[in-house]
Formats: structure tokens, sequence, C-alpha cells
């Protein structure tokens, strides 16, 4: 009857299986299908029951976010209005859940009378991750099934659960075998017809109040408060689960409505939604040869041991690819495999690993001291000090010793990869992998594609990382690829703003207050203030005709103050305790006069509009060179590797909220009222300027 809905009757029994190729979702075509099948079933007096299928592996992934900004969400039949139909049947109907039930396949799987479940079956209702909440029902119908705790719990968190656990909240009548698991679920329907079982309505149950009042709905708002902040959708969850406990299954639904229809028109909501279609462009790489077939990774050598190269160890110990650790000396290779083994332990404290998974992950795990060990390799990753002589003889080495066709990635932060790759007789097979640290926790990977590096290799480290759990974004060659060179600019004002007359913590405010876990300079005080000198000393050219910025740092840094592993930086530790420092008040005061900067007050919009602005000038450019491929690419590496608040989808994107003509004007401000500084740093992006005169936004243009 349709290309995306097979109708076959078996005896009594009508199946309709759905077909919507890869995950079923609840498009036009499918939800127009679903009625026409299901219409088909009521007309014909010899089907007694309905089950719902589906053909794939998923049962069905729920609405098609393709169409929330589209004229198709509300054609008929609407989503909402389909589960309403389907839900006043009059013939019992079975969904038969195979896969995952997520979004509007749960909430379509909520008004079947009936749910059956496979091992397999995962259930959820994930909305609140796009900015918006579940809007055919889930809202309502869910707590009257498992209740009000838990039901917040799923739709307010996107917590997901698996058949045992709906089974035992209710949510399924009965979790079936896998094998032949459509057949056990049609035999299933036929005893349902032969004991004359009834048609059931969620509008006929109440939603249990016991033990439920105001404060069950505060502490569980209290309990996600510091997850959920900045974004609107989690508080418009609890605001419909609450409705659920008052208000009819009809008066509920309209609010339900409401309240989606209040989260779709958010700033957060198209954030969000960004970033869901950011994660599944990412792969799309221009000029990449999709016939080459990707090269076979077994083996993986990592050299230097220190933080990073233990966390990176761990991300292939726990992909389960063996790991060669090459270190100089055997007191720190000794060191570096007791730091893993103690990363290991604290996960099996927290429940997250067995004692069994770490003795496998630690078996993965092998030290060397010899560079022959390398030699049958099929990846080796450099992650020894970020000095450009130190890893030329490294690269220099694995042109001898690796076998022909193994892949040589560095991972470094800033450094030139091309110069590095011209170390060896094989730069096709070079390119940078740059994780984040702590690299066995941080999702962010930056694949530096270097000129000369072969599509086989960019495509075996794509999937590489997809199969170690990163995300892996494409940035081409310049100094501190996407992610350090934009934030160099943040740094830039921030600590330019403390010589200008700022406190470090008035700075470090604006900047949490904006959505960040920590401000700038905060952040700099943990990772240490020695780092970014080091990483200055690099441009130091590039910054010569205006170091005024930096000078805070530099100074800081001369006087031994690194920040948190010295006690002291822009603020005093004591403990966890981070207090305000009047020395460096004071520093900055004085270093203000010797520069003749002019010191007053700054506002917390400014902070906001020099160090985002500056930072999205910067992305234009970034975008403008194709160093990124996209505005969308740039932003998930400051989602992912830079803590920048995920309800505003990064700073690309929120510079499309804001406007570009308003960031450009706001740029050019700047660049006026700031002398010499304004002259030196806010020049704005040709690209910037382009868009913004054309009324266009930066996820417009992408590089070809």
């Amino acid at each position: 009857m349709s290309d995306v809905v097979n109708y076959q009757v078996q005896g009594d029994i009508a199946v309709l299986t759905l077909n919507s190729a890869p995950v079923n979702g609840l498009g036009h075509a499918l939800r127009s299908a679903i009625q026409a099948g299901f219409d088909q079933a009521i007309a014909d007096d010899a089907v007694k029951a309905i089950v719902i299928a589906s053909a794939h592996k998923i049962f069905c992934a729920g609405a098609d976010i393709n169409e929330f900004s589209s004229d198709k969400r509300f054609a008929k039949p609407e989503l909402p209005w389909l589960t309403t139909y389907l839900e006043a049947s009059s013939k019992p109907i079975v969904a038969a859940i195979n896969g995952a039930a997520l979004g509007g396949g749960l909430e379509l799987a909520l008004v079947c009378d009936y749910r059956v479940a496979s091992p397999a079956a995962k259930f959820g209702l994930p909305e609140v991750s796009l900015g918006i909440l579940p809007g055919a029902g889930g809202t309502q119908r869910l707590p009257r099934f498992i209740g009000v705790e838990k039901s917040l719990e799923m739709i307010a968190t996107a917590k997901i659960i698996g058949a045992d656990a709906a089974l035992e909240l209710g949510l399924i009548d009965a979790a079936l075998p896998a094998e032949n698991f459509l057949e056990a679920a049609i035999e299933f329907a036929n005893k349902l017809v032969a004991d004359n079982a009834p048609v059931k309505t969620c509008a006929d149950m109440d939603v249990s109040k016991e033990g439920v009042n105001d404060a069950t709905f505060d502490d569980f708002r209290a309990s996600i408060a510091r997850k959920t902040k900045g974004y609107f959708a989690p508080e418009q969850c609890i605001q419909a689960v609450k409705a659920s406990t008052e208000l009819s299954l009809a008066d509920g639904l309209k609010k339900e409505t409401e309240l989606f229809e209040l989260c779709n028109d958010t700033p957060q909501a198209r954030a969000q939604q960004h970033v869901f279609f950011a994660q599944r462009a990412i792969s799309n790489i221009p000029g990449l040869d999709k016939s080459v077939a990707p090269r076979d990774i077994k083996t993986v050598g990592i050299i230097g041991a220190g933080t990073m190269g233990g966390g990176i160890a761990m991300n292939f110990a726990n992909a389960g690819i063996p790991v060669v650790l090459l270190e100089v000396k055997q007191e720190f290779l000794d060191r570096g495999l007791a730091n893993i083994r103690k990363n290991y332990e604290v996960s099996v404290k927290r429940g997250k690993l067995t004692e069994a998974q770490l003795e496998t992950n630690m078996g993965l795990i092998s030290g060397s001291l010899s560079y022959d060990d390398l030699s049958d390799v099929d990846l080796v990753i450099e992650a020894v000090f970020e000095n450009m002589n130190i890893k030329k003889e490294v690269f220099a080495k694995l042109d001898e010793v690796c076998k022909q066709g193994a892949i040589l990635a560095t991972n470094t932060s800033y450094l030139d990869v091309d110069e590095i790759a011209a170390q060896t007789k094989r730069p096709q097979d070079v390119i940078g992998l740059h994780f984040f640290s702590p690299a066995n926790v941080m999702q962010l990977l930056e694949i530096v594609r270097a000129t000369k590096t072969a599509d086989d290799v960019l495509l075996t480290t794509l999937k590489t990382a997809q199969k170690i759990r990163k995300i892996p974004v494409i940035s081409g060659i310049c100094w501190g690829f996407i992610g350090n060179r934009m934030f160099e600019p943040y740094g830039r004002e921030s600590t330019r703003m403390v010589l200008e007359g700022a406190t470090p913590a008035q700075v470090d405010k604006a900047l949490t207050d904006f959505g960040f876990a920590m401000g700038f300079l905060s952040v700099i005080d943990l990772a240490g203030i020695d780092v970014g000198f080091f990483a200055r000393e690099g441009i130091r050219e590039q910054l010569a005709h205006d170091p005024s910025y930096q000078v805070i740092c530099d100074k800081l840094n001369n006087l031994g103050r690194f920040g948190q592993k010295t006690s002291r930086g822009f603020y005093i530790y004591e403990g966890r305790d981070r207090i305000e420092d009047p020395e460096v008040v004071e520093l900055a005061q004085a270093t203000a006069q010797e520069l003749n900067v002019a010191q007053r007050e700054v506002s917390a919009e400014e902070v906001i509009e020099r160090t985002m602005y500056s930072m999205i000038n910067e992305g234009a450019r970034i975008l403008e060179e194709g160093v990124a491929y996209r505005s969308s690419d740039i932003d998930l590496v400051f989602l992912n590797g830079y803590g920048f608040p995920g309800h505003r989808g990064g700073p690309m994107q929120y510079a499309d909220e804001v406007g570009l003509d308003k960031v450009l004007e706001r740029i050019r401000f700047y660049q006026a009222e700031l002398g010499e500084h304004g002259k030196n740093w806010f020049e704005p992006a040709p690209l910037l300027v382009k868009l913004a005169q054309e009324g266009k936004s930066f996820k417009d243009y992408e590089v070809k």
C-alpha cells in the first residue's frame, strides 16, 4: 500500500510494518501511510487486531527534525493528531518494539493498547536535548504509565531506559525473545483477540499522585539546576508533567502543545537543533575521494607517557585496540602507566568500570623504551613537548622505523603539521590529531589535514575517532588550528580588560553569567599560566605591534605565579577556595601606567561583546581561509573542547542569533573606541562584512 509502510493481514491480525529507512522518522509521508494502513485495518471486518512493527533495527526514532521549521510539520495528519486518532481505535493495537522507540516513536507506542518489546528495545523522550519537549502526548501519557518521578527523569533529562526497566515500570506489557520477535508479537495479538481483550485509552487512566506534591517538582528542579543552567526547555518539561497531575488528558494535551510551541521559538531550541545537524555534517569533507577505503588500525603506538599520552592511550584501550606506550626513561614510563591505572581505579570506584575491565584495559597497554617496538604499529601518535625541534627529531626517527602504510600523527596544539611532515619521506601519511586534555575525557578531536595528507589517511582517522568515541572536526593548517587560534582573541580581550581596569573576578563573573562553567582567567589558572606563556613564544612576532594584552600573563609567569599549581595566579588558591588577590589588581594598575593605558569601569556587557565578538571575527577569517569547512564545525570545536555554553550553540551560531550586522557594528565601535588596541585587533574580517551587508548568516557560508 505504501513505500514506507508495508501492510499485511495474517489471519485476524493486520500488520503495519514501518519501512522508512534509516530510522522510521515520522515525517509527513510516514504519518500519512500509518493513518492509511490503520484506516484500512479498521475498515476490514476480518481484522480483529493491529500490530505496528518495524522493518529496521530501530522501531521508530521519532519526529523528523527537518520538518520542525517547515510547513510539513503542520501537514495533515500532524503527529499529535495522529496519536490521538490511533488511541481512539475500536480494535486493539499492539506496538511490537524491536529496537529504539524514541521521541515520537515512544509517543506512537504509548497510544497503542499494548506494547511488547525485544531485549534490544530502548525507550526515551530525548526532545529536551533539541530544546523542546515531547509534543505528541508524551508528557501527558508517560506519567499515566510510569508515574511522575520517573517521567520527570525521562522527559527533562532525556534518560533512556531498556526493556527490563520498561517492563518493571509497567511501560510494556511483555518482554519477548529476539528470535522470531514479530511472530511472537503476532501470537500475542492473537491471544488478545481470543481473550476478547479490551481496547484502552489514556483518557481513562489517572496519574498516580501518591507521594507527589509541590516539593516533588521543586526537589527535581533543584537536582538538575546545575546541568540545565541557561536552558529553557527543562523547566517547560517539568511544567508539562505537572500539568498531567492536574488536568484531564485532553486539557493536558492542549497545555503540552502550548509549551511545545513556546520552546520551539527560542534561541536555545535553535542552538540545540543547530548542534544536532552540525554533528551530522562533520563527516562531509569537501574534496575527499569517497571511493577510497580506510586503512586498518589494529595496533597503535604513542610517544610520551605523560598526562596527554596516557590519556590518549586510554582511549584506544577502552576501544579494545592494543597500545605501545613509548618513553625515554623507565621511571617516566612507570609513572605514566601508574597514572593510567590510577585513572581507571577512579572509574571503578565510581561504578563506571569493573575490576575485570580495568585489568583488560591495562593488559592492552604495553610500555617500551625502544622505537623498534613501533615498527609494526598501524598508527603512531606523537605526544611529546610542544617544541618544533623535538617533534622534528621524533618524526625523522618514525620515518626510519615505522612500516610503510603506517599513519604518523602529531598531537601538536599549535605547530605547523606541514613542517613536521617534511621531516619524513612520506608526508602523505602524516596528519595532526589534536586531543584535548584530559584526553580520556574530552570528546573533541581536531584532525589537522596537512597539505599532502592522503585521502585514505584522513578517512581512517575520521573512522578511528568515531571508534574511540570522539567528535572529530577537520582543520586546515594555521597557528593554533581552529580552537586555539580562536581562543587566543578570547583570552586577549579577557586579560586586556584587566589592564583597562576590570578585576579578574568581574571578567570571570560576566563570562559565567553568560554560561561558561568558568571564566577565562580561572581557566588559565587551572591550565597553567606557564603553558600559555610557552604557547605565545611561537607567535611573539605577530604580537610585537601590541603585546599589552598579554603583558599581565607574562608578568605573572615571570613571578612564578603559574595558577593553581603554585596556589597563585590571577587568584589566590587555598585548598578548593579561590580568593581575589589585590596584588594582581595593583600589578595591573602599575602596568597600565607603564603602557599609558587608561583605566576605567568595564561593564559586563563590554566583557561579553569584546570576548565573543573578537572570537567570532577570528572565526570568520578561519572560514574565509578554508581552515574550517563550515561555521558549525567551529561551533563543535568550542562546545566540545572549550566549554562554550551549550544552550548558545557555539560562537558562530551565537553570532547568527545576535545578527551579523549587530556584531559588525559593535566590532567597528570597539575598533574606534579602543585606540591602538582597537586598530590592531578589531579590524572586521572581510567575510563578516560581506555576509552582514548581504543580510546573510554564517550558516549560509560553506567552503566548497
